[in-house]
């Protein structure tokens, strides 16, 4: 019996096993109306590849670039290989709620792409609801779904993400599955439980990280699975962004924060569960908490980046609930090498659950993330540079700013421009563009210091933020626009003069810096 033959334990189900050229003929109704697709995946881990490269190699061969287009709803962003090719070859139409690549987002800011950017936490909700398939009776034409194996009773067991492929498989008039041999099987990580239809929804009884409510496999009505693909087929993971000496200063100022709240008696000697963002500042966190005096620690995050590897081996961690295990190719390595210590002390749950407020309120979450920009006053810009051009999409860092017990934004002071080192100030007057609102940021920390706004007038906060975190070379320009502003409006609530605070943006249109006044 063959290796995909055993992870198929319904054996009623042997009679699906297909070629990926099998499934083609599942898709060629786009030719008449654009088919809505839900994909598997959540960042690179866990995302369906054979079929989605079979389809892009029809199209590339037959010249259907622009023809043969499809609504892709996936729980976040998937492989390079996959969607950022279907956008190389004009396959998209419409795509939420979250994605990464650099073709994708060019189709997406050019107006090829339809690109909507929602909470990773209502994005399940909402397409279980049917507002983005209202067309189609709210439903989804196909689901593609990586597996690691399915139950005697049809049901799915996913691989090494989960994301919103429970709604998906829910709503998909055909599931196609591909069961990938090429890793190790997942089975048994998974805490299943998928959102419900008002008012029918019920409370999450989650009150500890380690807490399972749901099952192990996805449930499945499988007669509606058509096809069964075998898949070898590695993910694409994202590699392990390094830490830099900027990095280490903001995790320093963040471990400092930490200590401070002990002692202050707001926060446990082992804090409270943790979330943090991806990139080089995150892993500078988690490195700091491997080194840092602090124990017990508890995760409640969206992924489980590289660097919670040494975090676990540590002991200083001791357990780690999140959606997706989104490691490089070195980091699996070390994963499967450590798997039967490991999957004692991680979980993988569907990203409704991973960030519903509700939960995250409950347990008392620490959100840490880093937004594109501040400005004085506390907002948070993490989707839209200068106001306009998408990046990525919100994610799940409103989900925790909102809602978490601290939420703490950080970010570099200054990045550089093409022109100037200190070109781009991260603390500015306004926001050119607002995800999270003063009223949900708790603290911002860059390598400059962190200012705890909790408590804080706006003019307080803008004073703290001004002092704490902008960066010298910004200073006195905000120092002095804060002041004139204030003067301006009679000392109202919040000031600010509309014709002035976005010259920045204008100077480094213009000129490629921020400092308009060193020309």
């Amino acid at each position: 019996m063959s290796e995909l033959e055993k992870r198929i334990r319904n054996k009623s189900l042997l009679s699906k096993i297909a070629k990926p050229e099998d499934t083609l003929q599942y898709f060629k109704e786009t030719e008449k109306r654009t088919l809505n697709l839900g994909w598997s995946g959540f960042t690179p881990v866990g995302y369906p590849k054979v079929v989605p490269i079979m389809l892009a190699d029809y199209v590339e061969k037959n010249n259907l670039q622009g023809k043969w287009k499809f609504n892709l709803f996936i729980g976040a962003s998937v492989g390079a290989e996959t969607e950022d090719r279907w956008a190389t070859l004009d396959m998209i139409d419409r795509r939420w709620p979250y994605q990464t690549g650099k073709n994708i987002a060019k189709a997406i800011n050019s107006g090829k792409i339809r690109f909507g950017d929602k909470h990773l936490s209502m994005f399940p909700m909402d397409l279980k609801y049917g507002f983005y398939t209202k067309d189609n009776g709210g439903k989804l034409d196909i689901a593609i779904i990586e597996a690691s194996a399915i139950t005697e009773d049809g049901h799915i067991v996913l691989a090494g993400s989960v994301g919103t492929a429970p709604e998906i498989i829910y709503l998909a008039d055909k599931i196609i599955v591909e069961i990938n041999t090429g890793s190790p099987s997942f089975e048994g990580m998974h805490d299943i439980d998928y959102c419900r239809i008002p008012p029918y929804k019920k409370v999450l009884p989650i009150t500890d990280c380690r807490q399972r409510i749901g099952t192990p496999w996805v449930p499945t009505d499988f007669h509606k699975i058509v096809a069964i693909v075998e898949s070898k087929l590695p993910d694409n993971g994202r590699p392990l962004r390094g830490t830099d000496e900027l990095s280490q200063k903001i995790a320093d100022n963040i471990m400092h924060f930490f200590l401070d709240e002990i002692k202050a008696k707001r926060l446990p000697e082992n804090l409270l569960p943790l979330q943090s963002g991806v990139g080089s500042i995150a892993n500078a966190v988690v490195g700091g908490l491997v080194d840092s005096p602090f124990k017990n620690l508890f995760v409640w995050t969206e992924v489980f980046q590289d660097s919670f590897i040494p975090f676990l081996k540590s002991g200083k961690c001791k357990y780690v609930s999140c959606t997706s295990l989104s490691l490089s190719s070195e980091g699996f390595k070390d994963w499967w090498e450590n798997y039967e210590n490991f999957k004692e002390f991680v979980i993988l749950r569907p990203q409704y659950i991973t960030n519903n407020p509700e939960v995250i309120r409950r347990l008392g979450v620490i959100g840490m993330n880093t937004p594109v920009e501040v400005d004085i006053y506390g907002h948070g810009n993490s989707t839209c540079v200068m106001g306009s051009r998408m990046l990525n999409g919100i994610g799940g860092s409103g989900d925790f700013e909102r809602n978490s017990y601290i939420s703490m934004l950080h970010t570099p002071s200054v990045r550089p421009s093409k022109t100037d080192e200190l070109g781009i100030s991260c603390v500015v007057p306004k926001c050119s563009h607002i995800d999270h609102t003063e009223h949900d940021v708790d603290v911002i920390v860059t390598e400059q210091g962190l200012a705890d706004l909790r408590g804080l007038s706006p003019k307080e906060r803008a004073r703290e933020v001004i002092k704490k975190c902008a960066h010298p070379a910004y200073k006195d320009y905000l120092m002095e626009y804060l002041e004139k502003a204030e003067k301006k409006t009679g000392y109202a609530h919040e000031p600010q003069i509309l014709s002035e605070c976005f010259k920045i943006y204008e100077s480094l249109e213009e000129n490629g810096t921020m400092r308009f006044w060193n020309k």
